[in-house]
């Protein structure tokens, strides 16, 4: 059974169930397979390093290793910030009580979107409370982690006509300028290389 992730407002709290909306669901999708001249069908295979051998799909595998080449396990490893500190990992969002906090539509619709959920009820509660705000045009956000990591995604919860809905994704950083005025770019310029510079032996 799916987690229940519990949201608070004005005091009340309103477990939901979280339905993803994915890009096939809203446009469809497309299966592509390859054959070769016989009709048969291809499969992905990797290439090894001599270049000679094929390995076939679960053939291959990562690992972890250290200073020396020595494999070890991801639970010995710490995650730190450019300065050395160790990252405390925040808590799944499923693990606690959300507390939504009024958001403007500016704060919405500068999100980098990565995923959309349709809110339902769970545990025989109903979002009538929660739904009669969101079709008096509230926004509503909170920090959201589905299962906990390194830091928190933004959360957004809108509605209308007894539909609502969670919107998660990053905070896009945009630069801004004013009229007439040319924004600047952290970049090297490049030389220009005529046609007849460049030799077109190496690239066959």
């Amino acid at each position: 059974m799916a987690r229940s992730l519990v949201l608070s407002l004005d005091g009340q709290e309103f477990p939901v169930s979280l339905v993803k909306v994915d890009r096939e669901k809203l446009y469809g999708e497309i299966e592509i397979e390859a054959f070769d001249e016989k009709g048969n069908e291809a499969s992905l295979k990797v290439l090894a390093a001599d270049g000679k051998t094929l390995i076939d799909k679960g053939g291959t595998g990562l690992t972890v290793v250290d200073e020396d080449g020595t494999s070890i396990s991801r639970s010995e490893l710490s995650v730190v910030d450019e300065d050395g500190e160790l990252i405390e990992p925040v808590p799944s969002s499923f693990s606690q009580t959300n507390v939504l906090r009024s958001a403007s539509a500016d704060d919405y619709l500068a999100q980098i979107v990565k995923s959309v959920y349709v809110l339902q009820p769970a545990d025989g509660t109903d979002l009538d409370y929660l739904q009669t705000h969101l079709d008096g045009e509230q926004i509503y956000t909170f920090p959201f982690s589905y299962r906990g990591g390194l830091e928190y995604d933004s959360a957004y919860v809108i509605g209308a006509e007894k539909n609502a809905f969670m919107i998660i994704g990053k905070t896009a950083a945009f630069q801004y300028v004013r009229l007439n005025q040319a924004a600047t770019l952290d970049a090297v310029q490049e030389e220009e290389i005529s046609a007849d510079e460049i030799e077109f032996d190496v690239l066959t």
